[in-house]
Order: C-alpha cells, then structure tokens, then sequence
C-alpha cells in the first residue's frame, strides 16, 4: 500500500511487521520517533505479543536486548551517535554472542563539538564491532531492509545493523510501497533461535575463554559474515517475488558499464550523486555511480566487478579517519588491488553539511581530468581553518578550537549566562 509518511514511522510500521517480541527503547534524537511510534503501536494493541521496554540508558536498551534474544525473543531497538557509543561493550558483546539483534542506526555525527546532524562517523566507529551494516539510500530502501535484516540475522545468527541517514531521511516524508502482513509472514517465518537459555538445560554464554579457542571463535565470526555476501544476493531476489521490487543486494551500480569515473558511496547521498552523474553525462562526460549496500561484510569481489573497467574511482565519505583520510576508501582499494585506477578520497558531508550537486560536479569535473588531490575535503573553509592554525602558532593559550572557530566565522552555537 502506498503511504506519504515520515521515515521514522516508515521504519516503526516495517518492524511492527516483523513481529518482534521485545522492543527495548531510549530516545536519543534523531531515531526517536521510531521507537516512539512502536510504543504507540504496543499500547494500542495495533502491535501484540511484543514487551515494550523502557531502559535508563543506551547501554542498558542493547544489554535487554541481548538477554532477550538469549532467551529466544526477536528482539529490536534503535539509537544513534552518542548513543551507540555508550553501548560500545554490549555491542560488542551481541555480536560476540552470536545474537541476531536487529538495530536502526539513525546516523549522526558523534562529538566533541556536539552535533546532532548526519554523517557516517557513528557507524564506521563500529565496523569492526561483528555487527552487518546495511546502509540505506532512500526510505523505500531502508523499511525494505529491516524486513531483510530479521530474515538474515536470524539464518546466520548475527546481529544487524541498518544504518538510515538522521533527519535526511529520517524525518523526511516520502511515498512508500508499505507491505502487508501476509506479505512480511510470507517472507519471514517465526523466529526459530540457532542458540537458546533454556531452564532444562543451564548454560552459560559469553564465558571466558583462553588463547587455547579465542582465535577461532573470531574466525567463526569472520566465516559466518562471508556466507552473509552469498545470502543477501539470494534474499534480495526472493524479497523481490514476494514483495514486487527490488532492494537489498550487495551493491548498486548506476551508468557504471561504460564509466570511465566511477563514484562510490554510501547512504542518501547516492540520490544527488546520480543526479549530478546524469548532468555531467550531458555534458560528455561518462561517470557512473557504485552505491555499496553491505558495508559489514564489505563484497570485495562485487566492488572490484564494477569498478574494473573504470580509468579512475572517487570515494565519497561521510566519516572521516582523522590522521590518514578515507574509511571506506581503505575497503574499496583492498577491492582494486592489483588494478592500476587513479584512486581519490572526498571528505564531504560532516556534521551535516549540504553536498550539493554544484560542488560534486566541480569535484569529478577535477577528478576527471586527474587533477584531484589524493585526500580532497569537499566545500572546507580553508581560510578559516588558517585563521585558527595561525592563531594556535602565535600563541599557546588560543583557546577552544570550535568557539574559536565559530567566532572567526561570526556564529554563536551557545552563550552562558
């Protein structure tokens, strides 16, 4: 059925039809809209045999979460930013377990300064947690993936994480295609734990254990996430019988067959990407774009497939590794290993900031002609950022970078009375 609905809510109905059974929830902004639209639903009754968990902390909505599904409950919750770190341990630990958790990462950037705004800096500060990561590009594609997110997580026993940009989709109301509940029965059975307390046989989980085991426990990790890259090609193409579309999949190429720049990325930023690669194909020059749904397992062989024929790749990031540059370039160029591309690295987007296609066309028009340095920061104000580094080297007691910064820039993010 289509609906005109805010994504939040989008997400909140998609995950009510997955008929979860313990929903553990703290707000923390920009997710919370989901996790509020679920409680309404459990205390309506529109959503039943689900408990509805308040928690004190984000800490404490993950570790519910992994005794839940310990004990056998399909189990969900949501966070974001600040959030996902304060669960760092549990999140760990779900996945160390071997708990197929489903959780929306409403993606924003994580501070100090604060932010409340979109990057990818929360997530990519988790990619080596065992959790999959399946990012999302538009709001069809994010409700879509939670439904597979259930279905993959519970046939390999590992927690899933869907990564949806804050407040870019989150907050936006678009058209989707929502699903029914035969539809969502039809594609994922009820749920049937690989592993389970049980009362009649007492064990216990995440116990110690010594060099003698600890390696091969990881690699089990390791394995179980590589047979991730042959199953999510397969349910994408069963979600598309029963569901009537396309989506999940490892990758999406978009005009990359005869590209010869190819832009990869991740998350809502594909849509201008593709916007700005039609534009420039009006203007002769031949760029594809590479969006990567799986960033956790990252399909090494499906990136590599794409981009082969390509004369050079541009990765564009919403994270930033601080020292060396890209985070998800290092993954892309372990795929091109041996091929000889021109490879560049494009900061662009943190904090928020507009990507507009203005910039991105300027940026490929350079990378085209193979003029892009190495590491490029998309729209950075380097002026101010010389007024800073120059006040740092006159005096030690220059202050706080960000109010520093912003004063140079004549904004106030707070005042103190």
């Amino acid at each position: 059925m289509l609906k005109q609905i805010e994504g939040s809510h989008a997400i909140a109905e998609a995950v009510a039809l997955c008929r979860p059974e313990v929903i553990c929830a703290y707000p923390i902004s920009p997710q919370t809209h989901i996790v509020e639209g679920l409680g309404e639903m459990v205390k309506s009754e529109e959503l039943t045999g689900c408990e509805y968990i308040n928690v004190e902390s984000e800490f404490a909505a993950m570790s519910v979460a992994i005794g839940a599904s310990a004990a056998g409950a399909r189990s969900y919750t949501a966070t974001a930013s600040q959030g996902l770190l304060f669960m760092a341990e549990a999140v760990y630990n779900a996945a160390g377990l071997g708990l197929p958790i489903v959780m929306t990462l409403a993606n924003r950037a994580i501070g100090a300064p604060i932010n409340i705004w979109n990057d990818h800096s929360d997530s990519m500060s988790m990619r080596d947690a065992g959790w999959i990561q399946l990012f999302a590009e538009s709001n069809q594609e994010a409700l879509d993936l939670h439904i597979l997110a259930f279905r993959l997580g519970e046939e390999l026993s590992l927690p899933v994480m869907v990564c949806m940009d804050g407040f870019i989709l989150t907050h936006a109301y678009e058209r989707v295609d929502m699903p029914d509940q035969a539809q969502v029965d039809a594609f994922l059975p009820p749920y049937v734990p690989r592993q389970v307390l049980d009362t009649a046989q007492p064990v216990s989980i995440g116990a110690m254990v010594g060099p003698e085991a600890f390696m091969e426990v990881r690699y089990l990790a390791h394995a179980k996430q590589t047979q991730a890259l042959t199953r999510m090609p397969e349910l994408a193409e069963e979600f598309q019988k029963i569901f009537g579309r396309d989506s999940g999949g490892l990758v999406r190429p978009y005009l990359c067959e005869d590209a010869e720049t190819i832009v990869v990325s991740l998350g809502s930023v594909l849509g201008t990407l593709k916007d700005t690669a039609d534009d420039l194909r009006q203007e002769g020059l031949k760029v594809g774009v590479l969006g990567i749904t799986s960033f956790r397992p990252f399909p090494l062989d499906a990136v590599r497939e794409v981009l082969a024929g390509a004369k050079r790749v541009v990765v564009v990031e919403k994270s930033l590794a601080v020292g060396i540059g890209g985070i998800v370039s290092t993954d892309v160029r372990m795929a091109l290993s041996g091929l000889h591309l021109h490879g560049y690295t494009v900061i662009a987007g943190l904090g928020g900031r507009a990507i507009t296609k203005a910039s991105l066309a300027a940026m490929l028009k350079e990378a085209a002609a193979d003029r892009l340095e190495h590491v490029t920061f998309l729209d950075l104000d380097k002026l101010a950022v010389a007024r800073v580094l120059e006040r740092e080297r006159q005096t030690r007691r220059s202050g706080p970078i960000a109010e520093g910064l912003l004063r140079d820039l004549g904004a106030v993010a707070s005042r103190i009375a």
